[in-house]
């Protein structure tokens, strides 16, 4: 779902890019305003979760692949506007510093995966909560509030792509952009979304939900960091670890492929937009170190980015710790 430079217009980048700004601005306020800073810390963990369940490709027959996202568990744990920035946050890292995911289009990525997700299972969540009760009507309302969210987010995705034929064409018809009509990315995102990758997101959920509740509850509570740290740190630590099973699919999710994958496809062209693009150069692309087995270094890139994911919330937190005292 991580849509690359060059698939969607400047103009649809641009109006993106600016229905993303104000949620993102909101949430920063809601956070700073309503979250303690050793909660605001735990963003942190949040953020390392998201950018670790991007990483598990799964595979769908016909050779693409998809991805959990983890922005339902977080809004579960935190609040959906914590999730909308841990997220956000996540998306960032893995477009500047690996490359997933376009810089142009990181305000269509982010308003997808960081916005619609989060909110939409956030709110499904509490409005299923009211028919399954008790803690595991509260883990089955979750699991299909995530579900719910990363299909609204799928299909937001299908209809950007979708248009980009029908508003920005050459004078012979051609596609500048994505070349796929709506007819083609709807049913080619939502087919894999509401099957194998929803079923991904679910279990993501459940499973990350179910441990946190019961050995970390503490990531709930307005508690300092230090005494979740073991837990969390172990279900990072083995997260790092089994990443390279993300490597057994085979295959590039769909509108991801690079151009000699367009040019094969049934689009059978480039088209011209996409040919003489934007591009930018990321220090690890593909999660991959020079010189070094392609596993390894994509376990080094899950442990530098859940790291950096960490670290920077943890400064937030800090700052934000200082102003309260410094203004009480």
């Amino acid at each position: 779902m991580h849509i690359p430079d060059n698939y969607l217009s400047p103009e649809t980048c641009t109006v993106m890019a600016i229905a993303s700004v104000p949620v993102l601005a909101l949430s920063i306020y809601k956070v700073r305003k309503e979250l303690k800073p050793e909660k605001i810390s735990k963003l942190g963990a949040a953020a390392a979760f998201s950018f670790l369940g991007m990483m598990f490709n799964v595979p769908l027959p016909g050779g693409t692949t998809g991805h959990a996202v983890g922005g339902t568990l977080i809004a579960l744990i935190l609040g959906p506007y914590a999730a909308c920035l841990a997220v956000s946050a996540a998306l960032i890292l893995q477009a500047l510093l690996f490359g997933d995911g376009g810089i142009l289009s990181l305000g269509a990525n982010i308003f997808n995966m960081a916005i619609v997700l989060p909110f939409a299972g956030y709110y499904a969540a509490q409005l299923l909560k009211k028919v399954f009760h008790g803690k595991k009507g509260e883990l089955i309302a979750g699991s299909i509030g995530s579900y719910i969210g990363i299909n609204l987010a799928a299909l937001c995705a299908a209809i950007e792509f979708g248009i980009q034929p029908a508003l920005f064409h050459d004078a012979l018809g051609n596609a500048l952009y994505c070349p796929y009509p709506l007819s083609v990315s709807v049913p080619a995102m939502m087919i894999g979304h509401l099957t194998v990758f929803g079923l991904a997101e679910v279990v993501f959920t459940a499973a990350l939900y179910s441990f946190i509740r019961s050995s970390a509850p503490e990531m709930m509570k307005d508690t300092v960091q230090e005494k979740i740290a073991k837990p969390l740190g172990i279900l990072i630590g083995v997260l790092i670890a089994a990443v390279p099973l993300g490597l057994l699919a085979e295959g590039t999710a769909w509108g991801e492929w690079g151009m000699d994958e367009i040019a094969s496809s049934g689009a059978g062209f480039v088209p011209a937009g996409m040919a003489n693009g934007f591009a930018w150069q990321a220090l690890l692309p593909d999660y991959s170190f020079a010189g070094i087995p392609y596993w390894l270094g994509y376990i080094l890139s899950a442990a530098a980015g859940a790291a950096i994911c960490m670290i920077l919330f943890k400064l937030i937190g800090s700052a934000v710790r200082k102003k309260k005292t410094a203004d009480a």
